[in-house]
């Protein structure tokens, strides 16, 4: 993932939400804390993990996919998104980190470049309310609510 940042100005480097989904905050069965459900691939399996309690939970993604389609960690373990919040009549919410300060720094940028490619990015895909002027300083502060949960 590339993130270019140059003053007041994001760069879209074509990044896509599957990009995202192998690694996932979720609130932890057990404790309901922050744990993090992870998917590999090429192992086809998924694992969730919580450091606080120290749930464990290991997987086999052979029995979901369905033709080689991928989904998020966090569908192997019917697990709740950790960074969710409700705004206006919708739902911000990011799978992690990494895709928290991606829609941060969108989002905080008033100058949007968009490198050239075949189909959607994540960018080009969000709905319309993250991409309302008038709502940036109110998702920025939802933002800020989620990176200290």
């Amino acid at each position: 993932m590339i993130i270019i940042m140059e003053s007041n100005r994001f760069r879209n480097e074509s990044e896509h939400l599957k990009e995202f989904q192998n690694e996932v905050a979720v609130y932890c069965p057990s404790c309901n804390k922050k744990a993090l459900a992870t998917v590999n691939n090429e192992d086809k399996t998924a694992k969730l993990l919580c450091s606080q309690c120290g749930y464990n939970k290991i997987t086999d993604t052979r029995v979901k996919m369905n033709g080689g389609y991928q989904t998020a960690a966090m569908d192997y373990f019917d697990a709740d998104l950790w960074y969710i919040y409700p705004f206006k009549n919708e739902t911000f919410w990011a799978y992690n980190d990494a895709h928290l300060e991606y829609l941060q720094n969108d989002i905080s940028e008033k100058i949007k470049e968009s490198k050239n490619s075949s189909y959607f990015t994540l960018l080009e895909k969000l709905p319309l309310f993250y991409n309302t002027a008038k709502n940036n300083q109110s998702l920025l502060n939802v933002i800020d609510k989620l990176k200290v949960k």
